[in-house]
């Protein structure tokens, strides 16, 4: 049975980040199944952090910009070689600052593109794609004013209704 680092059961984030003019914050990777194309920044969520913290973050380290969430457009789930649960939660974010810096270890390119141009691009992810044809109408917006309660001690609570 194969056993990766993340266990078998992952858990990932991704968003699409759109800045004043409405273009789609993109990433090109330097490995993976996605090298040399346009994606979405993602990550896996670690441990101690929610998804929208996780996403927050992975949008920060990889590329510079700060962002805040608006809510969640998907959600991605399939099976590697029937061993490993491989699970993403997509989100919508606004942008919150301008200045892109790629972090070089993991990507060769960072932009914010027209999501008409990605519709378009021989090297826009399948994802993308799907995404730049599609409209947002069904949104789950965040909630982060709920409590459940002190006796559960959660440090953060999050609803997406």
């Amino acid at each position: 049975m194969t056993q990766s680092k993340r266990g078998n059961v992952w858990l990932a984030v991704s968003g699409i980040v759109r800045n004043e003019q409405n273009e789609w914050l993109v990433v090109k990777k330097k490995y993976g199944g996605l090298k040399g194309n346009w994606s979405l920044p993602a990550g896996f969520v670690e441990q101690g952090e929610t998804i929208d913290e996780a996403v927050l973050r992975e949008i920060q380290e990889e590329t510079g910009i700060m962002s805040k969430v608006e809510g969640v457009i998907g959600i991605r789930s399939g099976v590697i070689k029937d061993v490993i649960s491989d699970n993403m939660i997509i989100f919508t974010l606004r942008a919150t600052t301008n200045a892109i810096t790629v972090q070089t270890d993991e990507l060769e390119d960072v932009a914010f593109i027209d999501p008409q141009i990605l519709l378009h691009d021989p090297a826009s992810s399948l994802l993308l794609k799907s995404f730049a044809k599609a409209s947002f109408e069904t949104e789950l917006k965040k909630y982060d004013h709920y409590n459940p309660g002190d006796h559960f001690g959660y440090r953060a609570y999050t609803l997406f209704l």
